[in-house]
């Protein structure tokens, strides 16, 4: 994908993104029971590179696999592509952290935008301090091998209640995550820069004194004074 769409949907908000695709009919995008260990660190746009776990079963999810270099989770956090995010299926399961600290410092070392998971990670804080922008469902002491074992990687996943298929642009900020299909992404970014421009323009016009009916959603004089606006306003660029 083109970088310059990353890029740019990298400064729009989760909230613009949700509003472009209801327009476009895509309701179930934003995925659930995912929080940002670190609000004040927590913005991208990439895309997803995914793996899931299936419930623990004990002939499979033994120590052992840990050092397998082809079980799922450990071969994800080597091959992953940098620029990408892990998008981890843990099927929301609180009862164990799907990564840990030093797992987490080497995705960051390795170039990796971002973790997603609707289950929670290990080392908590130590996660939460880290460059790494981290999505999860908290913190959780287990190891994942307690209640998951690493089945597959790059195939269809569902991520908080969310169909995420590898390539799909994830974006994330301080409200959450939101799953953008990659065909839509360049239009998502282009309307949604508009979106975000309008919206600035109606706040200030709500801090002056106009009432809501008519400014929020627009009426045509309040897109009149829009386009004007536009047109002679410094800030409008």
């Amino acid at each position: 994908m083109n970088p310059d769409i990353l890029r740019r949907l990298a400064t729009i908000s989760t909230a613009t993104v949700s509003m472009q695709l209801l327009k476009r009919g895509l309701r179930n995008c934003f995925i659930r029971g995912a929080r940002p260990l670190n609000a004040a660190h927590c913005r991208f746009a990439a895309q997803a590179y995914t793996l899931r776990f299936i419930p623990m079963r004990e002939d499979l999810s033994r120590v052992e696999v840990l050092g397998d270099p082809e079980y799922p989770p450990r071969k994800a956090v080597e091959d992953i592509p940098p620029g990408m995010v892990l998008v981890i299926d843990a099927r929301g399961d609180l009862g164990a952290g799907v990564i840990g600290d030093i797992l987490a410092t080497r995705l960051q070392e390795r170039g990796v935008a971002a973790v997603v998971s609707d289950g929670p990670v290990r080392d908590a804080a130590e996660v939460a301090g880290g460059r790494l922008p981290v999505f999860c469902a908290g913190g959780a002491a287990p190891a994942s091998l307690n209640v998951h074992f690493g089945a597959d990687l790059q195939c269809p996943i569902a991520c908080g209640g969310v169909a995420v298929i590898p390539g799909d642009v994830l974006v994330g900020d301080s409200d959450g995550v939101v799953v953008v299909p990659a065909a839509l992404a360049a239009e998502v970014a282009d309307d949604g820069a508009e979106q975000e421009r309008l919206e600035y323009f109606l706040k200030q016009r709500v801090a002056t004194g106009h009432p809501t009916i008519g400014t929020y959603p627009p009426n045509p004089e309040t897109l009149q004074a829009y386009e004007d606006w536009k047109n002679t306003d410094p800030n409008a660029r």
